[in-house]
């Protein structure tokens, strides 16, 4: 049974290049078999939206897939109703008279420069020629096919916080050769990255496709990225709140002292400038916010200097 590739990708007929892609690309990181690792269900699902998007993703193949020239695997459907007889009421590809030949001289006949490839597309001479160059290799006569990239390979990578920050380079094994892939630093969660000409060689001469990392990045502990800055929530007591203080703070290259201003309130924000992420387009700052932490454990001489503190309206509403 024959499947809709708009539905396999979860898209509408109309969508556009930029759609189709990002609907492919979510869907390859949710069923990728690295990331589900011994389900056939993954695996198959996995092929099946490569499958659509390796049509649906070539405007070509996305032309001839909705005029119905291609079936959802790519495979040529046939003549079509062009090829009725005058009376069927429909318009013919080529209108030919008793003799001649509607595939042009290559099939030895009077020659009507029929263009095959514009119902079956160049892959129909592959599948005769073995991926050969020369012309003399294609049956139909024809000019030989051109030379294609290789398919590209997608992999998923998940990474630590501070590689993603800091930089790193990872070494990985696609089909069975490894490689050492360079992450620059401010590398965000989903980000793709290409390694050019690392992918399947081609099979006619073209150049080899590339390899699609999508990096996945791990939630650290207490540093978030927000652009070149990292945010830091900095647990403070109360005594530090009202006497201030110097305390020992992290970073992404290291730990440093910050100073706590007295009658500090939390929320207020303490900015260390350079010290969020370095790369080409600047450096970024850490942002610590303060958050003021109650003692878990009873004080009766906390609570008695509490209590004889006059009373302060800090409230505006």
């Amino acid at each position: 049974m024959s499947k809709n590739l708009y539905h396999v990708l979860g898209i509408s007929k109309d969508a556009s290049e930029a759609e189709i892609k990002s609907a492919y690309r979510k869907l390859a990181r949710k069923y990728h078999p690295d990331v589900n690792k011994d389900s056939k269900e993954a695996a198959d699902k996995f092929k099946e939206i490569s499958c659509a998007y390796d049509i649906l993703g070539n405007k070509e193949k996305r032309q001839k897939y909705d005029n119905n020239e291609i079936d959802d695997e790519g495979k040529p459907t046939g003549f079509g109703a062009g090829f009725g007889g005058a009376g069927s009421g429909g318009g013919s590809y080529y209108n030919y008279s008793a003799g001649s030949n509607p595939f042009g001289s290559g099939f030895g006949g009077n020659g009507g420069g029929f263009d095959f490839s514009s119902i079956f597309g160049e892959d129909i001479f592959s599948q005769f020629s073995g991926g050969g160059n020369s012309a003399g290799a294609n049956p139909f006569g024809g000019a030989s096919r051109r030379p294609r990239k290789g398919e590209d390979i997608a992999y998923t990578m998940r990474i630590d916080f501070l590689s993603a920050a800091q930089g790193a380079e990872k070494a990985v094994n696609i089909n069975g050769k490894t490689i050492n892939v360079k992450i620059p630093s401010g590398t965000a969660d989903g980000q793709t990255l290409r390694l050019k000409g690392l992918g399947q060689p081609s099979f006619n001469g073209g150049p080899a496709g590339d390899v699609l990392i999508t990096l996945n990045v791990d939630r650290h502990p207490y540093f978030e990225a927000q652009g070149l800055d990292v945010h830091l929530e900095l647990p403070i007591s109360m005594k530090e709140a009202v006497l201030g203080g110097k305390v020992t703070v992290p970073t992404i290259s290291g730990k440093v002292n910050v100073t706590i201003p007295p009658y500090s309130s939390g929320g207020e924000k303490l900015r260390l400038k350079g010290k969020g992420i370095k790369n080409k387009t600047g450096v970024g700052d850490e942002i610590i916010t303060l958050k003021i932490v109650a003692p878990k454990n009873k004080s009766p001489e906390l609570e008695k200097t509490l209590s004889v503190l006059p009373d302060e309206t800090i409230r505006t509403f």
